[in-house]
């Protein structure tokens, strides 16, 4: 066991033989600390949490009263293996969040970036990767083997099917059952969710340029409202924005290799 002289942990606490516990870290009232765990610099347990497993948590976060984090995944093919979990920097992890550890099949690892808000009730499934300044809102969950970009926005109650991606700066409404890819800077909404358009807001809070986002926002109607196939239809998108880091960004989520289809605008 490492805990460092100015740690704080609360006397009804258990902090496991094994465990590191950084400087200036607080642990609050019944927490469970397990063997494995890695708690970095001023990370603060406020209360009745319980961290286990090969769990690694960043700098300055914050975890809230009955989150339950680095336990065993979700998968009746688990059996045991050593996974890891990790957790970035300052990050606020709020009340019955749960994140699980990688799988074998899954690459062994669930990582979460940096400066991260998740709600009360978030569920981070196994062999996920999350970016750096993600929000998810109350109840929302993650199915496994999902990938989060940075800066992505799910509102709450919203699923995310296992194997999805979701692009960078994009927005999913709440309730929405996202079940195929997101581009980057998009909008879905509903019940098997559809795209509705850009998030042209958190563009312009992110600072891109005006003639980028007009340009993004021409290729996005080229691309999906084409009569050719989207695909087909992102090589002259690309030709006539060549240099729009956007619209490259977007061409190149949408053509490259993904198990899964694309979140398409509803036509009817």
């Amino acid at each position: 066991m490492s805990i460092d002289q100015s740690a704080k942990i609360h006397s009804s606490s258990v902090v496991e033989e094994g465990a590191k516990i950084g400087a200036n870290t607080v642990v609050g009232p019944f927490c469970h600390i397990g063997p494995e765990v890695t708690l970095g610099i001023g990370v603060e347990l406020k209360s009745h949490v319980v961290v286990s497993g090969w769990t690694d948590v960043g700098n300055d976060t914050i975890i809230f009263p009955f989150a339950s984090i680095g336990h065993m995944p979700q998968d009746l093919k688990f059996n045991g293996e050593v996974t890891k979990l990790e957790i970035g920097e300052r990050n606020r992890i709020r009340e019955y969040v749960t994140m699980n550890p990688g799988t074998v099949g899954g690459g062994k690892l669930t990582k979460v970036g940096n400066d991260g808000l998740f709600m009360m009730g978030v569920h981070i499934g196994h062999d996920c990767m999350v970016g750096n300044r993600v929000i998810l809102a109350n109840n929302a969950s993650l199915g496994g083997h999902c990938i989060i970009e940075d800066s992505v926005v799910i509102g709450a109650l919203a699923g995310v099917h296992q194997f999805c991606r979701v692009g960078r700066g994009a927005m999913i409404g709440g309730l929405s059952a996202v079940v195929a890819d997101v581009i980057p800077m998009g909008m879905v909404l509903g019940d098997r969710a559809s795209l509705d358009g850009l998030n042209l807001v958190g563009l312009k809070r992110a600072g891109a340029k005006k003639t980028d986002i007009n340009g993004l926002r021409a290729a996005y109607k080229s691309i999906f409202m084409s009569s050719t196939t989207i695909k087909e239809s992102t090589t002259p998108a690309l030709k006539l924005h060549a240099g729009n880091l956007l619209v490259e960004e977007l061409i190149e989520f949408i053509t490259s290799e993904t198990s899964r289809s694309l979140t398409i605008p509803n036509k009817d």
